[in-house]
């Protein structure tokens, strides 16, 4: 486990497989690895606003499980993204095709979730 973090954080420090690839190719995969860590960084922003801006919902602790729900998907973003930017990379140098991801498809479920939750409190507040 120390060994994969270790990939991460220091990899000067770790022997380098394969070739390296062409520079575009590594360019185009830290600028993918940049715009998830945005998109962790607004899903934590968003956290903290819900958490601090959100009058309470007509249902119990809604505003806090969604505060909680957001934090934990903008962690688990960042996670991922250095994860994905790093066994694209090592694909790329061993000449071996791109690991695919079912991540997008489901933070894309789970924000929608919580767009339907918001409305469906909103609605709630609204005939209330």
């Amino acid at each position: 486990m120390f060994g994969a973090l270790r990939l991460w954080i220091d990899p000067e420090k770790t022997p380098t497989v394969g070739r390296t690839p062409d520079y575009r190719f590594s360019l185009a995969n830290e600028r993918t690895f940049l715009a998830w860590i945005r998109t962790g960084l607004a899903l934590i922003a968003g956290g903290l606003g819900v958490a601090q801006f959100l009058p309470p919902l007509p249902v119990p602790h809604l505003r806090e499980i969604m505060a909680i729900v957001l934090l934990v998907l903008g962690g688990l973003v960042a996670l991922r993204a250095v994860d994905h930017w790093a066994r694209t990379e090592r694909a790329m140098r061993l000449g071996q095709e791109l690991p695919g991801s079912r991540f997008p498809a489901v933070l894309a479920v789970a924000v929608a979730l919580g767009a339907v939750a918001l409305i469906v409190a909103v609605l709630i507040q609204a005939a209330g």
